[in-house]
Formats: C-alpha cells, structure tokens, sequence
C-alpha cells in the first residue's frame, strides 16, 4: 500500500462480501452490525447496501437478489456490474475465515477514523481559542471512534461461561463473605445492606438543604481514602476547594470546625489537626471545585486521573442539578427536565465505563412530609430510573419546633438514612445515624459515645456566623451541610 492511500484491504473486503453471499449464518451473525464507511471501496459500500436493503425486507442475500436490488437502485454499473458481483463468490478463498477477514476489515476502519480525527484535532487546534478547548475537541473525536467500536453483543448462555463465572462467584463468597464486597463506606450497616458500592454504580444521596448530603458523601470519601488508601475525585458544582478540604480535615481530626474559625482551639485539637493534614497530603483525594462543568468534561478528567494513577475508586459529583447537560437545550421546566435526564444518563455510563461507584448529590423538593419519598426528587424521575441506589437524608430535629423538642419525641443529631431504591439488593430500609454538627460527620449510633446533646436554637434568619452545632430550624441555614 502507498504511504499516501489511507489503510484499506480491498480483498479482505471482498472476501468479507463473498462470505454474506454464500452463507445466510454469516449474514445472519454481522450483515446488521457492518457500516458502510468500514468499506474502504465505493463498489463495496454499495453492495453492502444493497445488502442491507434485502435483509430489511425480511429475504435472503444471494447472488441473484443481490444483482436485482442494485439494478433497482441504479447502482449496478457503479458496484462493478454483475461479473463483479458473480467473482465476489466464486472467487472466495473460505467462508470459515469470515471472521478474520472482518477482523482485517474493522481494523483498518479504525485505522482511518483514527487519522481523519488526527487531522481534524490538528485543525482545530490551529485555531481554537483555549487549551480546554482544544483538548475537549480532541477527547470528543477520539471517544466517538471508541463509541462506534464497542464490539457488545447478544451473547447466549449456552456456553456455560457466564454461569460458570457467577457460580465461582457465588462459591468464593460463601467462603469468604467479604469476597467481591464493593467499595466500603465506613458505615458498618450501609455497607452489610449494599455488600459495599458496587463497581459500576450510580448511587445518588439525596436529601432537602440543610440536611447533610455533603457532610455524608465526604465522610464517605474520607473513610476510603484516608482510612483505606483508595482514590476518588471529587467535583463541588457549588463550594470551593479549600471548604472541602477544611471539611475533610475537620472531620478527620474530629475537631470543631467552629473553634478553629473562631480562634478557639485547645492544644490538643491543634495536634489532631496538624495529624490530620500530614494523612491529607498522602491521601489520594482529587477535587475540581469547577462551578460550571459538563458531564463530558468530569469523564474526562477521571479517565486522566486514572491513566495518571492506574486506578480510581470513586467519583463524587456535589450536586446534579448544578451540573450542565452536553447537549444544548432551550428553557422551560420540561426541557430543564430533559437536561437532568441527559445528566443521570450520562453519569450512569460514565459509572459503567470507568468501572467505579459514582455518588451523585441531588437536591428534593420542599414537599413538607415526614420522610422524603422517590416522587420528591426534583425535576426529573430519571434520577430514581438510571441510579442503582438512591438513599435519602433524614433529619427529624431540623426545622423542629423547641414545643416539638419538650414532646421528647426528638433527639437533636438523630438522623436516618433511608434507602428508597437499591437495585440488587434490600430497599425501603432505615439506617440510624447521629449527625454532629461540629465537626460535620455522621457517625453510627453504636460508635458513637456522646451524651444526647441538648437542642440549640437560633433565629430564622441567616446567621452572619456558622451555628457551632449546625442546627437552624428553618432547615436552610445549617452552615455545615
């Protein structure tokens, strides 16, 4: 071949077409799932297509229908005429070896799509007009070409394979219970329900403002990374780098965070704190404080860090609805609800693509009821369909009343979390949990040796300065979320 001609086989591609004439299981097996572009000659895309058109009509490809529907089409003289149609067969080395010569085929496809997007990068790069420009560009080409290669297909269980493999699995777990236990949380119920958060999964805490969802998945980043030595990325749509970071240090060192703002600290805290940072700086958390930033660009920046690090563990995204779809929509509530739908769709593949727990933050709406149902999640019921658990935040204490406390129906710090959906396993359960508001972590009640903590009040409107115990009965102004 040239160095100037493009790669291409035209025998492979003749072969390939001889063996869909001469073997009705061939064109049963690849006919639907060949393109025409995989063929390098514009004889060979023709016939493809006239192939295909046989096969829409529910008849069979041989040499003689295959002559009629060309003739139809006027494009007879252009695919060779009927001697090349004819040789396509008779000249067949085997049709046994019709995978190889797809295999030749498909190869060399590849091959091209893979220049044309190199000289189109090369292009773009000319003239965009900033580096993140240029780089989404070029990610953008480059995944549509992976996207066009994904060789899944129907596969039948005759074989054996797939049974045997759930069967071995199946056998190592009741060995070892802890055998294929996902990512641990931290929190010893959440994780004997959930077996731990599957590879693959899209898991979304949901909860009304004020009641934690941050503090949670935190917690839960913190437990894997500082405490198991995994690797997450973490994307805060809403607050910065260094209030994160402080969050994670706070809770790690299980310091207040309000007297460390206020100049409060007694020398021990100070220790934990300066402990906790040295385990921060070894930690393998990555956060993007990105306000604005598109479910494309999170894919790729976690395809970045895990070619960088050789793994990732988990991926934490605060919060959907802050979160710009890759398409562009016009407004209205019903396409702001298509948008989310696109998002959850998104994060759902990016989930299965990347091969790890993604933990996904949702805002409910303000429906005043005791416990937050599927139906409140706001704007879109897509959210509830692509996710593989959905767990809500419950926190009885805010917003409650000091008449509502003398009742001594309330514990302030008590919270639940409630599991509404879980796609493999149990649902509609609660988990207890205490929320401490000092030092922004959720704890399990058993591990847990604090007293009961007397309910503090403060006013409706928003504090100039954080509440030490994070509770405000309006339910929007808890300063750690």
């Amino acid at each position: 071949m040239p160095n100037n001609q493009m790669p291409h086989n035209l025998d492979a591609e003749a072969a390939l077409l001889g063996c869909l004439i001469l073997d009705e299981e061939v064109q049963t097996d690849i006919l639907e799932s060949l393109r025409e572009e995989e063929f390098y000659q514009e004889s060979h895309r023709l016939i493809l297509r006239a192939m295909k058109s046989i096969s829409a009509a529910h008849k069979t490809v041989d040499t003689v229908t295959l002559t009629d529907q060309l003739t139809r089409d006027g494009t007879l003289e252009r695919a060779g005429g009927l001697q090349t149609v004819t040789e396509l067969s008779e000249n067949l080395p085997s049709v046994a070896n019709y995978k190889q010569y797809l295999a030749i085929v498909r190869r060399d496809a590849v091959n091209r799509s893979l220049i044309r997007a190199s000289r189109d990068i090369a292009e773009n790069s000319l003239r965009a007009p900033e580096e993140r420009t240029a780089i989404d560009f070029a990610e953008k080409k480059i995944f549509e070409i992976s996207q066009k290669e994904d060789g899944t297909t129907l596969a039948n269980l005759s074989d054996g394979a797939v049974l045997t493999q759930i069967l071995d699995k199946f056998e190592e777990i009741d060995k070892d219970p802890s055998a294929f236990r996902g990512l641990e949380t931290g929190f010893t119920r959440l994780d004997q329900i959930t077996h731990g958060l599957q590879k693959g999964s899209l898991v979304i805490i949901a909860a009304r403002p004020g009641m934690g969802k941050t503090s949670l998945a935190m917690n839960i980043v913190e437990h894997a990374c500082l405490r198991k030595g995994k690797v997450a990325a973490v994307f805060s749509l809403e607050m910065p780098r260094t209030e994160i970071t402080q969050r994670l240090l706070c809770a790690y060192a299980e310091t207040s965070m309000e007297k460390a703002l206020s100049g409060k600290l007694e020398q021990r805290e100070w220790k934990n704190l300066y402990l906790a940072s040295d385990k921060l700086r070894e930690s393998k958390v990555y956060i993007d404080d990105s306000s604005s930033i598109k479910p494309s660009e999170i894919l790729s920046k976690c395809r970045r860090l895990k070619a960088a690090e050789g793994s990732l563990d988990l991926v934490m995204i605060d919060y959907i609805q802050l979160m710009q779809s890759n398409e562009k929509m016009g407004g209205g509530e019903y396409n702001r609800q298509q948008e989310i739908a696109s998002i959850t769709r998104f994060l759902k593949i990016m989930a299965k693509e990347l091969d790890v727990p993604v933990i996904a933050l949702s805002q409910l709406r303000r429906i005043q009821t005791k416990e937050p149902q599927l139906s409140d999640l706001r704007e879109s019921g897509a959210i509830e369909q692509d996710a593989d658990i959905v767990m809500f935040i419950n926190r009885p204490d805010v917003g409650a009343t000091p008449e509502e406390f003398a009742k001594g129906n309330l514990v302030k710090g008590a919270a639940y979390l409630q599991i509404a959906k879980h796609r493999n396993g149990k649902s509609d359960c609660r988990i207890q949990l205490r929320f401490i508001g000092e030092t922004t972590k959720f704890v399990e009640v058993e591990d847990q040796g604090r007293p009961m903590e007397e309910p503090v009040y403060a006013p409706k409107k928003k504090p100039e300065l954080a509440d030490p115990d994070g509770a405000f009965p309006d339910g929007e102004d808890i300063p750690f979320e």
